[in-house]
């Protein structure tokens, strides 16, 4: 029997079971194509009692987020443009300073920092990837290569006067440390922005490849509120994102804060979880069911395509990609390649499935019929950028949270 990692009761609620499956970034060198790969159970549930939905059988972040790890965050032109709204828009609600001090916890290649060097602040970067931590420091980006915890935020010279934390709350199994390590690391007045995609969207939308073991939580803002209030800090601030399919940006302070008042929107947020039937077990158990006939219904489009002699290829060799493809058996059969601009993918193999990943010159060359958009969340910005493919009358198709020709 499961237990919950936050609130350690009993997990008797099913979310989903997509099968076995490797982790999502571990790309394959191709000389190792025949050597095999672990494939793990990638199975989700919802705690009855803290609401955090998480997966059941995970590996540790160390075998993750090692040297072979291959997500690069400034390979996207609409994520960067995101980031740089972001800093244009907290630097002046905060007030922030050339001596603020600012810390990203898994900063990446330095993708955000870079644009508060414009306000002339110096940021920190804690990012526990050496490869894309290396990448960072390369453009000027100071980074600690680390894990943020309480131990680590217990040691820090200075407390930060904020500190961000996007798309990566999910990311760690022991959520309630991780956040008590931001109560430590803020300074009395400081602020926490974290951005994540919301729980409600990928139930709405169908979004059960944004599942994968690299992801420990699926975060509302029901169950997020109730770790924070654990750990002594206060949600005041929700807005809505376009991110990663639907996300959200909780702004949060020390409890003691008397300077920050809780917004409406705080409020608004949980009225329409409550309302759509997020703290309920029925809503999880019906998600379950839903995704064996999307499963299916892909399947069915693929394979007449096939038939009908049609050439299919992916763009974008996204970890979504890699948990939709394992878990509807999708292999070279269906797709010749996926192309993707980042190099450290390229003449890479998809785990699982072993799709050779490859340069966007590849469509040039072959003009494929059917082009697959994996990460859907940046559909426009693909097609643009492959709006070539139109010379020779090739189809765009994204698979999630629908079938959808573009």
């Amino acid at each position: 029997m499961y237990t919950c990692r936050y609130c350690q009761n009993k997990l008797s609620t099913m979310f989903v079971d997509l099968g076995f499956a490797p982790l999502s970034n571990d790309y394959i060198e191709k000389q190792n194509e025949n050597k095999g790969q672990l494939a793990l159970p990638l199975k989700a549930a919802f705690c009855e009692y803290c609401k955090l939905v998480q997966t059941l059988d995970f590996e540790m972040p160390d075998q993750i987020f090692n040297s072979n790890y291959k997500y690069f965050s400034s390979y996207s032109k609409s994520w960067l443009q995101h980031c740089k709204n972001y800093v244009d828009m907290i630097v002046k609600r905060l007030s922030l300073r050339s001596d603020s001090v600012v810390i990203e916890i898994a900063s990446n290649d330095g993708y955000l920092l870079q644009y508060f060097k414009d306000y002339g602040i110096s940021p920190v970067g804690i990012e526990p990837s050496e490869r894309v931590a290396k990448a960072a420091m390369k453009n000027g980006i100071d980074t600690i290569i680390a894990f943020w915890d309480s131990k680590f935020a217990d040691k820090l010279e200075k407390k930060a006067d904020l500190i961000i934390a996007n798309n990566v709350l999910a990311h760690v199994p022991d959520i309630g440390d991780f956040v008590y390590g931001m109560k430590l690391g803020l300074k009395e007045k400081g602020i926490v922005t974290i951005e994540f995609p919301h729980l409600l969207n990928l139930i709405r939308y169908n979004q059960f490849d944004t599942i994968y073991h690299e992801h420990y939580s699926y975060l509302s803002i029901l169950a997020v509120m109730n770790i924070f209030k654990d750990k002594g800090l206060k949600i005041f601030d929700i807005e809505k994102l376009d991110t990663h399919g639907g996300s959200v940006r909780v702004y949060a302070a020390h409890e003691e804060n008397q300077d920050v008042d809780i917004r409406y929107s705080v409020k608004e947020a949980l009225l329409e979880e409550e309302e759509a039937g997020l703290a309920e077990c029925s809503l999880y158990n019906e998600f379950y069911q839903k995704t064996k006939d999307i499963k299916l219904t892909i399947l069915e489009k693929l394979i007449s395509l096939k038939k009908s002699g049609k050439t299919i290829v992916g763009y974008g060799a996204a970890a979504k990609g890699n948990t939709l493809f394992n878990y509807c058996g999708i292999d070279r059969t269906f797709i010749d390649y996926v192309a993707d601009a980042n190099p450290h993918k390229q003449n890479c193999l998809l785990p699982g499935s072993l799709i050779p990943v490859v340069s966007p010159d590849e469509i040039k060359k072959t003009k494929p019929d059917i082009i697959i958009i994996i990460p859907w969340n940046i559909k426009d910005e693909i097609k643009s950028t492959l709006s070539y493919s139109k010379e020779w009358g090739a189809k765009f198709l994204v698979l999630i949270p629908q079938i959808e020709e573009l």
